[in-house]
C-alpha cells in the first residue's frame, strides 16, 4: 500500500509537471518564440538575468573534463547535451547571441573536436547569431580549442589558457610484472599489433615504432594549430579587425606552456580582458541589441528518467564519493589536455 501511495504520488507530480511545461511552451508559441525539440536531452529554459523585451542571450557551459564518454544524468553525453543546446538556441528566433562558457583543462581529441565542429556549423547556419567565448578560471589545451571558431573571446587576465598541444599518456607495468612472476603471452598478426601494449620489455619498442606513434601525435597537433590559425583568422575578418589577431611569433607560444590571459591577449589568442559580464556586453554589441534576457539551458528530468534511475542495480559496484570526480583518462588515447591541471 505504501508502494502504491508513493506511486500516486510520483504519477501525480510528472503530471503537474507535464502540464507546466506545455502551457509554457504554449506561451512561449504564443510570444512570437518558435522551436521544435530536436532528439537529444529535454532541456528547460531557465533565466539568468531578466529583462524587457523579447530578446536573448543563451549560455552554454563546458565544465570540466571533455569527454564523449561520461554519461551525465539521464544518459547524455557532454558532447550531445551541448549540441541539443546549440540546436534550441539556433531554433528560438528570440535568441540573438550565445556566450560558450568555458571553464577547462581540455579532454579527448575527438569530443572536442566535434564541440569544435557544432560551434562552426552554428556560426555558419546563423550568421547573425555570434558565440562569445567567456573564459573562467581555465581554458586550456581542449579548452582552447573549442573557444578558438568563436567569434569573440572574453579571458580574465588570471585566466589559465593556452596549453596548444597534444598528449598520450600510458604506464608500463613490466618490471612490476617480472618481479611477481607473471608472464604474458602473446599471439599476433603483425609485428605492431601489440603497439602501446603496457606489458611489453621497454627495450622491446622499437624505435620505427615510437616514430609511428610520434608521427600521430604530429599530425594531430598540426590540426589543432590550423584550428587556432583559421579561428583566429575567421574572427579578425568577421569583425572587422576589431579583434586582436594573432602576433607573427604566435608559434612560439603554441608548445604546450600556458598563458595567462594578459599573455594570451598579447600575442592575440583572446580578444579582450574581462569577465561574465563583459562577455554579456560584448554579445549584446555584436548582435546589434541594447537589453537582452541572459538564459541557460538545463536537463529536465520526467518521471521517466525517476524511474530509471531505481531501477538501475549492479551489486557489484561500488561507489566511494571522496568528495572529488576524478576523469576516466584511457591510456593510449589522444588528448587536448593540461594534465597539471586533474585532481
Amino acid at each position: 500500500m505504501i508502494c502504491s501511495l508513493v506511486l500516486l504520488v510520483l504519477l501525480a507530480v510528472s503530471l503537474l509537471y507535464h502540464i507546466a511545461g506545455w502551457v509554457g511552451s504554449l506561451t512561449r508559441g504564443l510570444g512570437g518564440s518558435h522551436y521544435a525539440r530536436s532528439s537529444g536531452p529535454k532541456l528547460d529554459e531557465v533565466v539568468l538575468e531578466e529583462s524587457a523585451g523579447n530578446d536573448k542571450i543563451a549560455v552554454v557551459a563546458v565544465n570540466g573534463v571533455i569527454s564523449s564518454q561520461g554519461a551525465e544524468p539521464g544518459g547524455s553525453s557532454m558532447v550531445e547535451a551541448l549540441k541539443a543546446q546549440l540546436r534550441r538556441a539556433l531554433e528560438d528566433e528570440d535568441v540573438k547571441a550565445v556566450i560558450l562558457k568555458v571553464d577547462s583543462p581540455g579532454g579527448e581529441v575527438l569530443a572536442s573536436d566535434e564541440i569544435y565542429r557544432a560551434i562552426v556549423d552554428f556560426q555558419k547556419k546563423r550568421p547573425g547569431k555570434p558565440v562569445i567565448a567567456s573564459m573562467g578560471d581555465l581554458a586550456a589545451s581542449g579548452g582552447y580549442y573549442i573557444s578558438s571558431p568563436c567569434r569573440w573571446i572574453v579571458a580574465n587576465e588570471l585566466t589559465i589558457t593556452g596549453s596548444i598541444g597534444v598528449i598520450m599518456h600510458g604506464y608500463n607495468y613490466r618490471v612490476l610484472m617480472d618481479k611477481i612472476g607473471l608472464r604474458p603471452e602473446v599471439y599476433k598478426s603483425g609485428k605492431f599489433k601489440d603497439m602501446l601494449s603496457p606489458d611489453r620489455e621497454p627495450d622491446q619498442i622499437s624505435a620505427e615504432e615510437r616514430g609511428m606513434v610520434q608521427k600521430l601525435i604530429d599530425e594531430t597537433y598540426g590540426r589543432f594549430r590550423n584550428v587556432v590559425a583559421e579561428g583566429r583568422a575567421w574572427s579578425n575578418h568577421a569583425n572587422n579587425g576589431g579583434g586582436r589577431a594573432l602576433s607573427d611569433d604566435w608559434g612560439q607560444y603554441a608548445d604546450g606552456r600556458v598563458l595567462s590571459g594578459k599573455e594570451a591577449l598579447e600575442h592575440g589568442f583572446v580578444d579582450q580582458l574581462g569577465n561574465f559580464d563583459d562577455s554579456v556586453a560584448r554579445a549584446k554589441a555584436i548582435a546589434g541589441i541594447s537589453k537582452a534576457t541572459v538564459v541557460q539551458y538545463q536537463q529536465r528530468y520526467d518521471l521517466s528518467e525517476l524511474l530509471r534511475f531505481f531501477g538501475k542495480s549492479d551489486a557489484r559496484a561500488i561507489k566511494v564519493d571522496l568528495g572529488v570526480d576524478f576523469p576516466k583518462l584511457r591510456a593510449g588515447q589522444l588528448y587536448f589536455l593540461s594534465p597539471a591541471f586533474l585532481p
